[in-house]
């Protein structure tokens, strides 16, 4: 009761400052919204997430950033989960179409400062395709043209410290340009990765041990993205490509009942995306129509050799095609107050073939045409959305000895939303929709791309059917920072990891959950320190801004996953950041994340608090903030370990990565003679206006 007393007290408080600086400052309104960026911004339907200007999210890979995100979940046996949602994963608008180890191998290698901001979209809307299931993640990596050359280098160097000391460091030069003609973009970088897992598998009921391996890992990365935006008139053509090569290794020692092996394990993935879109802009600006086509080719190798009997054990290797065409219309449309009508159209092709030993066994077709139609409007206080969206899908393939079973059908996918705003960034909204989820590639993937021993296998399963949900979600949000919310998804057909028995060993497969729940009801409230020392009174009178302030941040979530014939538990997780401006403006920052044990994830039950680390950032802008330069210490206390027990299975799993780190990054603006030069949009995003929050799918 204190908690929800509390709470509300600032909300209070947020609303009566606000509204007294609107009065005092409402002819400068628009310099402060261009001046300043915000770290955190809540929208009705999404959170959006400053990486650019947060030293502590953007010093390291991606993958360690977005672990930092309040409510973001990423672990081996859930995926990726934020608020209870399991996230569609995007990259600059368009949607990455992979998932699990190529996921993971592809965030890690991706250096965090080279990224703008992340958005999680928790209500995708119509003109998301319905497959982007409970929620969307859009990580943006583009970054602003100037009219002049303009150049920023970035680069960190980490070293670990467990067994014995492993370093990581990536190096990324930004160029933009642009001219009368065009404007252009290119980014190229590379990322160098050591690490270590240890992981240990364990028989309950009979206490041996099926599997306990260490292996070392060497990660690279080298990427380049590139683009060309060309005005034309009102319009404007966007052109863009990007190119991934990983290269991975690993030396594994392990052993276990009844066996002992070293091995060693390469994988190569290739990722090449191309996209071309055209804007079509008219005098109202309001009023637009863009066409976009995208195609996208994933190449991975994977191989896995004895170096005890000097053979091959796995050979594998998959060729994913992925095309798309879309067309997207709005405009302004008299509906009550004011009101906006949309509607367009998507058709995309997915190909996937996998090859073991030079067999393939499994050729893989998806194709999805769809169409939506969204309404939205404005009456008094209150904000309207509603729309559908029409999917038809067709899936067929086979493996090299069965036929899949065919998906062919079609559904209406509807969505709506109510906002009613008791102040500027004061709301409360309701929202509804309901998705779907094809299985990932990699769940249907017959081959092994893991690591696996004597006693551990992976497998891969090419019948499982897609998944629909149902979210609900109600959330009052005050000043970006404050919120309070609850959302609950039913689902039917969950894909979900499984690990069981195999006489003495042990098999890793994926399958579907006919039915389930899960529940996620989630706070973050920011208290200023000074609140402590000079009370509420004098804080109400103070002009917050968060890069100036010293605050505390918290974060508390639940999550319930009920599963129809189990007896689940829930589970708690925390996360509280601190941040201090010390002398000569030097900003540190505490983060801690932890969670509760004894709580369901899917068919798991944590044994250990999920994330637990404390994570330490100094950071200082120099040159007018031209060059910025961050310390990091994480995870101090080496905590952040990963166990479960698994389900109506005698088997328990642990796993620890090294990540306890400490190191520094530097991001250098190269200077420039012509410093009030106008910025231009962002070349990679597909909207001229980047504050609307809107991203293209």
């Amino acid at each position: 009761m204190k908690k929800l007393t509390l709470l509300l007290l600032f909300l209070s408080f947020y609303s009566v400052s606000s509204q007294e600086k609107l009065k005092d400052t409402v002819e400068l309104k628009e310099v402060v919204l261009k001046s300043e960026r915000k770290a955190v911004e809540q929208k009705a339907d999404r959170t959006i997430f400053d990486f650019a200007s947060q030293a502590h999210l953007n010093s390291g890979s991606v993958m360690e950033g977005l672990k930092k995100l309040p409510g973001l979940i990423v672990s081996d046996v859930a995926g990726m989960m934020y608020q209870g949602k399991q996230l569609d994963v995007y990259l600059d608008g368009r949607p990455l179409n992979i998932s699990s180890n190529e996921l993971n191998a592809f965030l890690e290698g991706m250096p965090a400062n080279n990224i703008e901001k992340v958005e999680v979209i928790t209500q995708p809307g119509a003109e998301f395709p319905a497959t982007s299931g409970g929620a969307i993640i859009n990580i943006i990596t583009s970054k602003k043209a100037k009219s002049y050359l303009s150049a920023t280098y970035s680069t960190n160097l980490y070293l670990t410290s467990y067994d014995k000391r492993r370093y990581r460091t990536n190096n990324s030069l930004l160029l933009s340009s642009k001219n009368k003609y065009f404007g252009w973009q290119f980014n190229v970088g590379q990322s160098y990765r050591e690490t270590a897992l240890w992981s240990d598998i364990t028989n309950t009921q009979n206490a041996f041990v099926v599997s306990d391996s260490d292996a070392d890992r060497i990660n690279r990365n080298n990427y380049m993205r590139s683009a060309l935006t060309f005005d034309l008139g009102k319009d404007r053509l966007l052109l863009n490509y990007d190119l991934n090569y990983i290269k991975n290794n690993a030396h594994t020692f392990a052993k276990g009942f009844g066996f002992e092996s070293l091995d060693e394990s390469k994988t190569k993935i290739l990722r090449q995306d191309a996209v071309a879109t055209y804007q079509k802009r008219f005098d109202n600006k309001d009023k637009k129509l863009d066409f976009r086509f995208n195609f996208a080719r994933n190449d991975t190798d994977f191989n896995l050799n004895s170096l005890i009997v000097n053979t091959s054990v796995l050979n594998n290797t998959s060729v994913q095609d992925f095309i798309n065409f879309k067309a997207d219309y709005s405009q302004p449309l008299k509906l009550l107050d004011e009101g906006k009508i949309s509607f367009g159209s998507l058709i995309e092709n997915l190909s996937f073939i996998t090859d073991s030993f030079g067999t393939t066994n499994l050729d893989y077709d998806r194709r999805t045409a769809s169409g939506f139609l969204e309404l939205q409007a404005t009456y008094k206080k209150f904000d309207f959305i509603l729309g559908t969206r029409a999917e038809d899908y067709s899936i067929t393939g086979n493996t090299n000895n069965s036929e899949l079973i065919p998906f062919k059908q079609f559904r209406l996918f509807p969505n709506a939303s109510m906002q009613y705003n008791f102040a500027p960034q004061i709301f409360l909204s309701f929202n509804y929709n309901k998705k779907i989820t094809l299985p990932s590639t990699s769940s249907l993937n017959p081959n092994n791309t893991n690591y696996q021993n004597q006693n551990i296998n992976f497998t891969g399963n090419p019948f499982l059917q897609p998944t629909i949900f149902d979210n609900f979600e109600v959330k009052i949000s005050a000043f970006d920072y404050a919120f309070i919310g609850y959302n609950v998804s039913e689902i039917n057909n969950q894909v979900v990891n499984r690990v069981v028995l195999d006489g003495f060993g042990v098999n890793n497969t994926v399958v579907n959950i006919p039915d389930m729940r899960i529940h996620n009801f989630n706070i973050g409230l920011p208290l200023p320190y000074m609140l402590f020392t000079k009370g509420l009174k004098e804080t109400m009178k103070f002009d917050f801004n968060p890069d100036k302030i010293n605050f505390l941040y918290l974060y508390v979530g639940y999550q319930m996953h009920e599963i129809h014939g189990l007896n689940t538990k829930a589970f708690w997780n925390f996360n509280l950041m601190s941040q201090i401006v010390l002398p000569m403006d030097v900003k540190f920052i505490t983060e801690f994340n932890t969670s509760t044990t004894g709580g369901n994830y899917f068919y798991f039950v944590g044994t250990e608090p999920f994330g637990s680390s404390l994570d330490f950032n100094f950071s200082k802008k120099f040159l007018k903030d031209r060059l910025t330069v961050s310390i990091d210490f994480d995870d101090v206390f080496n905590s952040n370990k990963q166990g479960f027990l698994a389900v109506e299975t005698p088997l328990l799993l642990e796993n620890k990565y090294d990540t306890r780190r400490f190191g520094f990054s530097i991001n250098y603006k190269i200077p420039t003679r012509n410093k009030l030069a106008k910025e231009d949009p962002n070349l990679l995003n597909k909207e001229k206006k980047e504050d609307t929050g809107t991203i293209s799918n």
